[in-house]
């Protein structure tokens, strides 16, 4: 067992967490599952399991889990989704950690699957982020949706081998949805922060993020996945700066 906590944060996630619970319950004794308001079985299938299960209410990804990081039993705190399943060469790397540099954050890879589809390229291609960092000096920024750990360049940044499995997307209803979710959130962002939208923004920026993803950064060479991908990105896009010019003129 490692010195670190596992904190998720879930909403409706009835049918993902046996899945996660069960890859992860070797790396630590101490799993948190923050329920925002979940209306199925969510809380009996984590009370169920054994692990710690707390409940907040939803006030947008970076405070929620600062907020949810509050509760773990160790400084080290790797943040997971309820749609994240670490590999097992990831979790050997993290059986084997030290863990006794508190500026340093550990940055992993992302295998992104739609469906069962395995997404190599495009827009969900490369795909990596810091999760594993220490809540006495990184904290996650206040944004509502698109968070960032906030640390400075005295960090050291480690890579770490092995994947985080992304499941996010079980089909394209869910894939839809969210993205919706997402570009609704992401135009409100950028109205709280002062930007402002054109007809340019709203109709050129999502053909060249599709153009972008599914020519250049080889998205095609992923199939039906790939096209599909690159399409429902660019909607996203396309919502984020609708609902931004759409807030511009009601201001």
């Amino acid at each position: 067992m490692q010195q670190l906590s596992i904190v998720i944060i879930v909403k409706n996630e009835a049918h993902m967490l046996p899945q996660i619970i069960k890859a992860v319950q070797s790396v630590t004794d101490d799993i948190v599952i923050c329920d925002t308001g979940s209306n199925d079985d969510t809380i009996a299938v984590a009370q169920s399991m054994g692990v710690k299960v707390v409940e907040e209410p939803w006030q947008g990804f970076g405070p929620t889990k600062n907020k949810a990081n509050t509760y773990a039993k160790y400084d080290w705190i790797l943040q997971l989704d309820a749609d994240e399943i670490p590999d097992e060469q990831l979790k050997n790397a993290l059986l084997q950690l030290p863990l006794n540099n508190n500026k340093e954050v550990f940055n992993m890879r992302f295998k992104a699957f739609l469906g069962d589809v395995w997404v190599r390229f495009g827009e969900w291609g490369r795909d990596e982020h810091i999760r594993l960092f220490n809540r006495t000096t990184v904290k996650w920024n206040d944004a509502p949706v698109h968070e960032q750990l906030q640390y400075d360049e005295t960090f050291t940044i480690t890579n770490l081998p092995g994947f985080i499995l992304h499941k996010s997307m079980q089909n394209m209803q869910e894939f839809e949805q969210k993205m919706r979710a997402y570009g609704l959130q992401g135009g409100e962002k950028y109205f709280a922060q002062g930007k402002t939208g054109g007809w340019y923004k709203q109709y050129l920026s999502p053909a060249l993020n599709f153009i972008i993803n599914y020519f250049f950064k080889l998205g095609f060479l992923d199939g039906k996945a790939g096209w599909q991908v690159a399409k429902m990105n660019a909607w996203y896009t396309y919502l984020k700066y609708y609902t931004l010019v759409k807030l511009s003129r009601r201001k």
